[in-house]
């Protein structure tokens, strides 16, 4: 049953309540929150029994927006969610999605839905974050490094919303080296889930990145975020075709950045996706040495037919557990076209130890090239180093 509650959200604006969403129902069905008074202060929370529907146009996103168990954020096609500047001391600005709540953002290509900011440039905002029930292997249950919100759990079918047709651009924020925002952060989202056609473009940190689930994804792009284009940690599982991801000219660091779990390489579930069809292109040879892929702390995965355009390194695995995956063949990627590649791929054991002075013992270096087969058909995302048909009229930055 369809109810405007405009009216009550107008007067809980001007109260300067704590909470945006006043409306409350004594029926079963959930009451949808119609959009006409938020348009130029969204923030706050999605509450058990709510649907908040952002019908068009541009709504400007003044703090935090967090959709709580049992809330719904539904999103229409062409909308705009632009984030305002703030201050030291203000709220920063992001979108959350607790366990249980549901983010509808169904966008079309010729009607993307854009979350972005007021100021173009990196940390302008926080990002997306998705917290769902899938399992994790950093224990049971966490907390979001970003919003403090609880993932994981038991349920591989978990199901988050869907995020279709969407761009998320100049994200980022960082509170300090170890807490800052991606573009879009998945926390235990399960594969009930649906996140296709998505952008990450401009964000100062990593565009896509997994902590755990079960989670499957379609068409990614991925383009000049300062740090890795994709990553995934903590015993992501998940199904994936048609990623493409671009660096910038002057920044960036990896295409890839895969790890399973940096305090014990071997926590279950096993880091171990599936990728068909991906493009990783890189800002070219320098000093840096950009990889395509680093491949650490005991990650498998499964990844076919890849381009690899502009990069120092291929594949750079690193530690004991990796280098023996390699080895058993589940860590392969198959089907690879290399352009412009310096080092097609270099492996690292773990290290032995420290020395005398505390400082890390370098590990063995090892032959790591059974990682890959090679062939020059290869396409990638589908139209090789160039931009994929499938990205046309919905992207920006290609």
């Amino acid at each position: 049953m369809k109810r405007s509650t405009s009216t009550l959200l107008m007067f809980a604006l001007l109260a300067a309540t704590p909470s945006v969403f006043m409306a409350c129902s004594d029926k079963d069905d959930p009451i949808e929150i119609i959009d006409n008074d938020i348009r130029t202060n969204l923030k706050g929370e999605v509450k058990d029994g709510e649907n908040l529907v952002l019908e068009s146009g541009t709504y400007k996103l003044t703090g935090p927006l967090i959709v709580n168990a049992g809330g719904k954020l539904t999103i229409k096609p062409g909308v705009i969610v632009e984030a305002t500047p703030f201050r030291d001391g203000e709220e920063i600005r992001y979108i959350a999605v607790a366990q249980g709540g549901q983010i509808l953002a169904d966008g079309t290509k010729e009607q993307p839905i854009v979350f972005t900011a007021t100021n173009k440039v990196q940390q302008a905002w926080g990002g997306i974050v998705i917290c769902g029930k899938a399992p994790i292997n950093k224990g049971n249950t966490a907390n979001a490094e970003v919003s403090g919100l609880p993932y994981g759990g038991t349920v591989a079918n978990d199901n988050s919303g869907i995020l279709k047709y969407a761009r998320i651009e100049y994200s980022g924020y960082a509170y300090n080296a170890e807490k800052e925002f991606n573009g879009l952060s998945m926390f235990g989202v399960g594969n009930g889930t649906t996140i296709e056609y998505v952008q990450v473009h401009e964000g100062s940190d990593d565009g896509f990145e997994w902590f755990g689930g079960t989670v499957n994804t379609k068409y990614l792009v991925a383009t000049a975020n300062e740090d890795d284009q994709f990553d995934w940690t903590e015993g992501w599982n998940g199904t994936n075709e048609n990623w493409y991801g671009k660096e910038a000219s002057s920044k960036g660091n990896r295409g890839i950045e895969a790890d399973n779990n940096s305090n014990d390489h071997l926590a279950n579930p096993i880091s171990n996706p599936t990728i068909k069809n991906l493009t990783l292109i890189g800002r070219g040879q320098t000093g840096s040495e950009p990889q395509a892929m680093k491949l650490r702390v005991g990650t498998k995965a499964s990844i076919d037919n890849v381009v690899l355009s502009n990069w120092s390194v291929g594949f750079d695995v690193e530690h004991d557990e990796g280098i023996g995956y390699v080895a058993d063949g589940s860590l392969k990627v198959t089907n690879v076209k290399f352009d412009n590649v310096e080092t097609k791929s270099k492996g690292k054991k773990t290290s032995p130890g420290k020395d005398d002075a505390g400082n890390d013992i370098p590990g063995e270096s090892v032959d790591v090239s059974a990682i890959y087969t090679e062939n020059e058909a290869a396409t990638g995302a589908g139209n090789g180093t160039d931009m994929p048909t499938w990205a046309e009229g919905w992207t920006v930055g290609l």
